[in-house]
């Protein structure tokens, strides 16, 4: 009897391991209603009982109480009293008025926006192609050109997604021995904003279509780096802007095919000076997937595959691009655990 429970203890937390994956869209969907409703910002920063949020929102208090426990089941909650709540540190991150909130980011990856295409992933691993297209009846870009509010919460969860990014970025290059830095497809401007603060020699430039740099303005103020960015607007399939001695391209890259980023490569090496610099921020996919690797970049793999056709990759695959586009790698600086991002410096051959 001890030898068959012994042989059945692996069994039982591996279908426990399924089980939870599978249950894993739920999570999704609970907190995306969670922050369209608002729950966390009736919350605050006390308790409140599941009757007193359902009047502030205006839902059905029994089903609201379902909701908040299972929040509280997924560590955004706790539930100190019988349907009395208060936030935790990761649910507090869900409230919008927080410094460091996470709810637009919570919003647009729980929006249909994102989650349609992924109920086709299998459409897009038999065929390699994005399935959004077809949901959507155009690209991915196009139609959040499309959707103005949309446009507006998307660019906002990018710049939260960049906040850690933000921090660790600027102490692990040097970033001040260079003129201007032209941040391609920097959109609201968070991250360059952090690498001037932190080196007050250089300029900056922010590189986007006229929808990225719609909060860029505003942004650059409250960060007190306006006077020192100017924003262009353009495509940088067409061009890239000049002017530049370091130019930035970060969670760019990802987003498309390999002929589409050795496009925008070749664009840069155009106008970069022989002693200028190409910096891309993005995860770098091992070799062979191990027992501690994080799964995170491989999700985000298939998250590009089904709705934008774009992929992660591997640092052969950053060096063949490089390559295509006339620059070679000259090194790679791994930011500290757990961001996921790596600086990948390339140099014009």
């Amino acid at each position: 009897m001890e030898a068959n429970e012994e042989r059945a203890t692996p069994t039982r937390a591996a279908r426990g391991t399924v089980t939870g994956l599978l249950f894993g869209q739920l999570a999704t969907y609970a907190v995306g209603t969670a922050v369209r409703l608002g729950l966390l910002d009736r919350i605050g920063a006390g308790t409140r009982t599941a009757d007193e949020v359902a009047a502030d929102c205006g839902t059905h208090p029994q089903a609201t109480l379902r909701l908040l426990r299972a929040l509280a089941a997924l560590d955004l909650l706790t539930e100190p009293e019988p349907a009395v709540f208060e936030a935790t540190a990761a649910g507090a991150l869900l409230r919008s008025d927080a410094p460091d909130s996470m709810y637009a980011l919570a919003r647009i990856f729980s929006e249909p926006l994102m989650t349609r295409a992924r109920e086709r992933m299998e459409d897009s691993v038999r065929t390699g192609e994005p399935v959004f297209d077809a949901i959507f009846g155009t690209d991915f870009f196009s139609h959040l050109k499309s959707e103005p509010e949309l446009s507006r919460v998307f660019n906002t969860a990018m710049g939260q997604g960049t906040r850690i990014a933000a921090q660790d970025v600027p102490p692990a290059y040097d970033f001040g021995r260079f003129g201007t830095i032209v941040d391609v497809g920097g959109g609201d401007g968070t991250l360059l904003a952090a690498i001037l603060r932190a080196h007050p020699a250089p300029r900056g430039m922010i590189y986007d279509s006229a929808e990225g740099l719609a909060q860029a303005g505003a942004k650059l103020a409250a960060e007190g780096v306006a006077d020192r960015v100017t924003l262009r607007t353009g495509d940088f399939f067409t061009e890239a802007p000049a002017g530049g001695d370091l130019y930035l391209l970060k969670s760019v890259i990802h987003d498309w095919n390999d002929d589409q980023c050795a496009q925008i490569l070749r664009n840069i090496r155009q106008v970069l000076p022989p002693d200028g610099r190409l910096l891309i921020i993005e995860p770098v996919l091992t070799d062979t997937v191990g027992p501690d690797t994080s799964a995170l970049p491989y999700l985000s793999d298939l998250n590009m595959l089904v709705n934008v056709g774009g992929r992660e990759r591997t640092r052969a695959d950053f060096e063949t691009l490089c390559t295509k586009a006339g620059f070679h790698l000259t090194g790679l600086t791994p930011l500290p655990a757990p961001d996921p991002y790596v600086l990948i410096e390339a140099a014009p051959v």
